[in-house]
This record gives structure tokens, C-alpha cells and sequence, in this order.
């Protein structure tokens, strides 16, 4: 428990007011130019390694997230001459433990220091750069000294691109192909089934696996990550009825709120737990407006304060100030309450809790007053930080879903609007943000502007304008995709979206025109393909569901997972750029099903993506009940087959045992003429069972398939 040290209705916050007053009071007049001093962390760096610059900046602004208060650029002279210009941002550092608590252990981290400027860069060309740091504010421009760094070889292969050799495909700078293979880990978070840590452990198993690509929202509002979102202490975006009231002055500003209270109690709970040090003592101060015959205490650390606090006859403001310190296994600070005595009205504003010797604000959350857009909170930022590291040590491209949708959409209905110019700006801002900070890494395979945005607005402009911006503070060039709550040929075809993007759950409904799981992948794909002929394309959410798209009844009661793998095995080899990415990874985390990536992997890894000119196979399969899936190109196939006594509905619902498939036959024409090398693959072992040489015959190849179960693959490659 905290102990309680001091009690006082000014003190420290009289003097925290007196520091303002002369703060506003000094802006007034005339100053210095600032002095900017860039500094780096080290003298070489590896290709397509981060380099992480200090910025020291003695100017202070109001809001450093807002370029057009202040803009400040890392310029970059490379090697060969070419000069970038790489946004900086401002940033709080944080000290990272675990600890237990909270029900379980959880990610303790707790500010370290006072937030300042930095600037991360990942050079692309070996040998000596050099970078000065400018600041653009009100006052005018001033650049740093010049720091330099040398750049030296590495083992990294660069940022995912759209292939130059076939655009449907992806590659990485270095011209490796790359097939997209992995799933959704979407919600990470404190409360969430994934925390941090926990992230970092899946993270490791998939790439232990070969899974190379990950969908991630840092746009969860307030029950996960989210870097621009509403996160209040004193109610949630499900329930969203905070005690938040209009300033109790005629004359204050309409749009400055404080804390009312109403009823007898107001819990000041944090969306994001507050990381306390043991044995630190801590200040937790604000001031107190109340009607004659009320008062208002509170209540931390499990004890009151001793004396309530009231206006008074004059009625005017009065500040407080609780002086505690924790002891030594207090990690976390118990919600604070503030209590209201007697029937008047009472109000709370500059609700502040620091340590004592100074630091930055623990309890932002509970300031009414904090923007949501153009505010990007540190605790989040920090998260994201950690899962970039975690991506980059495991071989993971992540596609970061980066802005919180219901904070844009009623913005976007008319493109002629200034509620739209506002939405694209915000947009500009955030992404300005995300580049700076988290750009560097070849880690984020692509930006995701929104999951699930309404496909009837008008989103034309947004893509184009937000794009265009993108291509230019973008040094990296990383891909951007978006996607929609029903498919958007649209946003599919457009050419500020790299990436076209399709959400698809099978539904009873569903099931009415597509036989099976793997009926409706192909079919989705099929759809997703026609309209992005020649761009990479991607089922980043799929799922077998209810009507309400809800995980289906049975995945609640079965450990099997016979849905993942024929949905994994299909949209590899129907055309799409990468498999399809499963949502509900707590029940694939429960089940395991990292093994799983292992077999796909190895069967895709040499397949050549980018240079075979693959098609979708014509290939056909006797008997006609087998489902076919494929790839061909003039002298190479790829092929999957499947018995449909395998699927979801056959051996979960109506607990069918696959017979085994015997005496089945493939037939494929197209081919060059030539030697080939035939492989049959077990899909679940992830190995060659058969193999042989053959030539067609007449154009044809006629191919016997070995006794299968429920699926068996197959390659059919040159003999060089």
C-alpha cells in the first residue's frame, strides 16, 4: 500500500501554476533562435539497419506531433550524393520489466526521463553518409552541426516491394521473392488474450515456422493498441459516458471541459494500467470548484485524503496537493476515486500525478482536454516499438493497420467538404508520425489506412492525396493497402494502393453456394484477381463464422483445425500474393497451429514467384469430386488436391472419417516439351513421398496420384 506523506491545498500545485504564468508571460517577448544539437549513436551501421540519431531542440511547443507548429527533418546526404529528408519525432523513453500483477504477469514499463526529439534512419547504399537535423518553427529555420556515419554490409535483403519482374507478386530489394504467408494477430494490449510479451512469443513460433507476414491494428481505440484514439480514464468507447461537463464559468472557452460530479463516487481508471516505481514517493494534485455546503475528497492507495475540499463562500477554484510513496512491491497505482459530500455540484480539473523529483505526466488519460487527433500517446507507440524489434529478430513483414476508423469515417461523405480536408490532414499527420518513427524498418511490409472502412464513402481523393504525401515523406517507399467492410472493386483498382485487399468469413449463408472452405477461398480469390490483375493481392481476414461473423458454434468445442489447413494449402496456390490471414489467433494460439506454416513453407519456398509467368492451372483431376488448385507457367506446375470429405462441414459438423483416395489421376497440358520431375508432397508432414520423370504425351501429362486421405500436393519441375 502507498503511504501517505503530505496533504495541502496549494504548495507544490501554487508553484506549478506560478512556473506557468511566467512561462506564458516569457513567450511574449522576443528569443533566441534555438539551438539544435544532433547527435549519433554510433559511427557504422549496417545496410538496412536502423541508425537512431538524439535531436536536442530548447524550444518547447505546445504540441511537437503538429508539423505546422513545428517540423522537424533529418537531411540525409548518401554516399552517392543523393540527399533524403527524413522526418524526426518526438518520443518518451521507457524502462521495460516484467512483473507480477494485474492477474498474471504483465509488460511493466514506466517513462524514463522527459520525451524528446529523435530521428531513426536505415541507409540503403554502402559507404559514408552524412545528416544535419533542421527545425522549421515560427521563428524561422535553423539546422544542427553535421554528424556522420559510415554504412558496411549486412545480412538484410531490404523493404517489401511490388516485383519489378512480375507486379503481381512481392520481392524484396534485393530481388527475392517473397510469398506472403502468416495470419492476424490484430489486438495486443493490456486485458487483450495477446499482451506484448505474449506477441513476442507467437512472433518467435511463426517465424520458427516460416511464416514471413502479419496483419497488426495499432488502431484498437482503448481496449488494445492504438497509436490515435480516444483513451480516457474515465470511461470506454463500448460505454462511452464519461462525467465530463462544460466549465463552470460563463465565461470559460465552450469547448474546455472539466470532471463533474454528480453521484457520490468518479473512478479515475486508465485504459493503460499506471506503472508506479517501489519505494518513490509521487505527487497527485489538481484543483477542486465546488457549491456551498459540498466538498470532494479522494481516494488513492486505498486511504482518503484528511481534509475534504471546498470552495468556500467565494466559490473560486482551489487547488490540492497529495504527497504519497509506494512501498516496496508497489508497481502499479490502484484507480484513484474522488468523492463528492453534500447536494450541491462539484468539479475537478488538472488532475496530475508525477514523482515527486520531477518527470512527465503518469495519469494523461484523465485529462479531459487531450486531443484525439494529431496526439499520439507514448505507452503505445513504445508497444509498436517492441513488436518492430520482435518482427525484425524473427523475419516478419508486418502490415500495420495504422488509423482508427471511427474517428475518420463521418469525415469522408462529401470530398468537397472541409470535415474531409480535416480527415486527410489528420491522415497526413499520422502518417507523418508513423514514417518518422517507425519507417526505418524493413520490418513493416506496408501501411494499412483503415480495417474495414465503409466501401460506400468516397474515398477516392483521400487515397490519392494521402498517397501522393506518402511518396514524398516516405524515404522507404513502403507499400500502403487499405480494406472494406464488403469487397471494394474500387479500392482494389486504385493507384495509390499498392496492395488490393479482401476480408471474407464462410458463413451458413456462404454455404448455400460454395461446397466447402476451400470452395469458398478459390472463389474469393478468383473475384479478388479479376479485379487486381496487376497488382499483389491479399485475403487479410478470413475465418469459418456464423451469421453474425462470429467464430462458428463448433470451433468453440473441437480442437480440430482442419479449416486452417485446407485454407492455408488453397490460397497458396490460387493466384493470390500470400495466403489467407486467419483472425481468431487465440484459438489458433490454443491449438498451436504454428507447426502447421512449416510443411506450406517448405513446399512454397522455391517456387519462383516473380519469374515464372504462373497461371492458374488447367489441370484436371479424375474423379471429377476432387477439388484442383494450381499454378502453372510454360514449364513448371504446382498443384493441391484435395477430397472434399476433408472439409470443415464434413469432419467437425457431421464427424465424417475421409476415406482414403485411391486410383485418382491428374491430366495437365501446356506444358513445354521436355523431362519433368514430378514430386508428391505430404501437405501434413511437409515432405516428398514420390517422385519420378515423365514427359507428356501429345501435349499432355498424365500423372498418377498416390493413395491420399484428405489432401496431397505436387510439383512438376524441369529436369535441368
Amino acid at each position: 500500500m502507498y503511504q501517505a506523506i503530505r496533504y495541502s491545498r496549494a504548495g507544490i500545485f501554487g508553484a506549478t501554476f506560478a512556473g506557468l504564468v511566467a512561462g506564458l508571460v516569457a513567450s511574449g517577448a522576443p528569443a533566441a533562435q534555438p539551438e539544435v544539437v544532433l547527435r549519433c549513436d554510433t559511427d557504422k551501421v549496417g545496410r538496412y539497419e536502423k541508425v537512431e540519431l538524439a535531436i536536442d531542440v530548447k524550444q518547447q511547443y505546445a504540441n511537437p506531433f503538429e508539423p505546422q507548429e513545428v517540423e522537424l527533418d533529418l537531411l540525409v546526404q548518401a554516399p552517392s550524393g543523393k540527399k533524403i529528408v527524413v522526418p524526426a519525432f518526438f518520443a518518451q523513453e521507457y524502462q521495460r520489466n516484467p512483473v507480477p500483477g494485474r492477474g498474471r504477469n504483465v509488460d511493466w514499463f514506466y517513462p524514463v526521463g522527459m520525451p524528446g526529439w529523435k530521428a531513426r534512419y536505415a541507409p540503403s547504399e554502402i559507404g559514408q553518409y552524412r545528416a544535419v537535423a533542421r527545425l522549421k518553427d515560427k521563428r524561422g529555420t535553423q539546422q544542427s552541426a553535421a554528424v556522420s556515419f559510415r554504412c558496411v554490409p549486412s545480412a538484410k535483403k531490404g523493404y517489401l516491394r511490388v516485383s519489378s519482374k512480375d507486379p503481381r507478386y512481392f520481392e524484396l530489394d534485393d530481388g527475392t521473392p517473397l510469398f506472403a504467408i502468416g495470419q492476424n494477430v490484430a489486438f495486443i494490449g493490456v486485458g487483450q488474450y495477446v499482451s506484448l510479451a505474449k506477441a513476442e512469443e507467437i512472433f518467435a513460433k511463426l517465424g520458427q515456422n516460416g511464416a514471413n507476414y502479419l496483419r497488426i491494428w495499432t488502431c484498437c481505440e482503448d481496449w488494445a493498441m492504438a497509436i490515435e484514439a480516444r483513451k480516457s480514464a474515465f470511461g470506454r468507447s463500448w460505454h462511452w459516458k464519461p462525467p465530463l461537463a462544460s466549465y463552470p464559468e460563463p465565461d470559460a472557452p465552450a469547448d474546455r471541459k472539466c470532471i463533474r460530479l454528480e453521484g457520490d463516487a468518479v473512478r479515475i481508471d486508465p485504459s493503460h494500467p499506471v506503472a508506479l516505481r517501489p519505494n518513490t514517493k509521487y505527487v497527485f494534485s489538481g484543483r477542486v470548484k465546488a457549491e456551498p455546503g459540498t466538498s470532494v475528497g479522494f481516494e488513492i492507495g486505498g486511504s482518503r485524503n484528511p481534509q475534504p475540499i471546498s470552495s468556500g463562500a467565494d466559490g473560486k477554484w482551489v487547488p490540492f496537493v497529495h504527497i504519497f510513496q509506494t512501498a516496496p512491491n508497489d508497481y502499479w497505482l490502484a484507480a484513484p476515486v474522488l468523492h463528492k459530500t453534500g447536494t450541491g455540484r462539484a468539479w475537478v480539473d488538472y488532475l496530475s500525478l508525477k514523482e515527486a523529483a520531477g518527470g512527465p505526466e503518469l495519469l494523461w488519460e484523465a485529462d479531459p482536454n487531450r486531443p484525439v487527433f494529431g496526439n499520439y500517446n507514448q505507452p503505445d507507440c513504445f508497444i509498436l516499438d517492441e513488436l518492430i524489434k520482435a518482427a525484425e529478430q524473427h523475419g516478419l513483414y508486418l502490415q500495420l493497420c495504422l488509423l482508427t476508423r471511427d474517428l475518420y469515417m463521418g469525415m469522408l461523405k462529401d470530398p468537397a467538404s472541409a470535415q474531409y480536408e480535416e480527415a486527410i490532414r489528420a491522415a497526413k499527420r499520422t502518417f507523418r508520425y508513423a514514417v518518422a518513427r517507425w519507417g526505418y524498418s524493413t520490418a513493416v511490409g506496408a501501411w494499412e489506412y483503415w480495417n474495414e472502412l465503409d466501401p460506400g464513402l468516397l474515398t477516392e481523393r483521400f487515397y490519392q492525396e494521402v498517397g501522393e504525401y506518402l511518396e514524398q515523406i516516405d524515404p522507404y517507399r513502403h507499400l500502403r493497402t487499405t480494406s472494406t467492410w464488403h469487397p471494394s472493386p474500387k479500392d482494389m483498382k486504385h493507384p495509390k494502393l499498392d496492395i488490393a485487399d479482401m476480408h471474407y468469413y464462410f458463413r451458413p449463408s456462404e454455404r448455400k453456394k460454395l461446397r466447402d472452405e476451400v470452395d469458398a477461398v478459390v472463389d474469393r480469390l478468383r473475384f479478388l484477381r479479376q479485379n487486381a490483375p496487376g497488382k499483389p493481392a491479399l485475403m487479410t481476414e478470413f475465418g469459418v463464422a456464423n451469421e453474425k461473423f462470429q467464430p462458428a458454434e463448433e470451433i468453440k468445442t473441437t480442437k480440430e483445425t482442419v479449416d486452417f489447413h485446407n485454407a492455408m494449402w488453397a490460397s497458396s496456390l490460387a493466384g493470390a500474393s500470400g495466403t489467407c490471414l486467419f483472425w481468431w489467433w487465440e484459438r489458433l494460439d490454443q491449438h498451436d497451429i504454428y507447426p502447421q506454416y512449416k510443411p506450406l513453407a517448405t513446399f512454397l519456398a522455391d517456387i519462383p514467384w516473380t519469374t515464372a509467368a504462373l497461371q492458374p492451372t488447367n489441370a484436371v483431376a479424375s474423379p471429377n469430386k476432387l477439388h484442383l488448385v494450381g499454378l502453372q507457367g510454360q514449364n513448371r506446375a504446382y498443384l493441391w488436391l484435395f477430397n472434399p470429405e476433408a472439409s470443415w462441414d464434413k469432419i467437425v459438423v457431421e464427424k465424417v472419417t475421409p476415406g482414403q483416395v485411391k486410383g485418382a489421376a491428374v491430366e495437365l497440358t501446356g506444358l513445354a516439351a521436355g523431362s519433368y520431375r514430378v514430386q508428391w508432397w505430404h501437405t501434413y508432414a511437409g515432405n516428398p513421398i514420390g517422385q519420378s520423370v515423365v514427359k507428356p504425351t501429345g501435349g499432355k501429362l498424365k500423372l498418377a496420384v498416390p493413395p491420399f486421405d484428405r489432401d496431397i500436393a505436387c510439383k512438376i519441375t524441369p529436369v535441368q
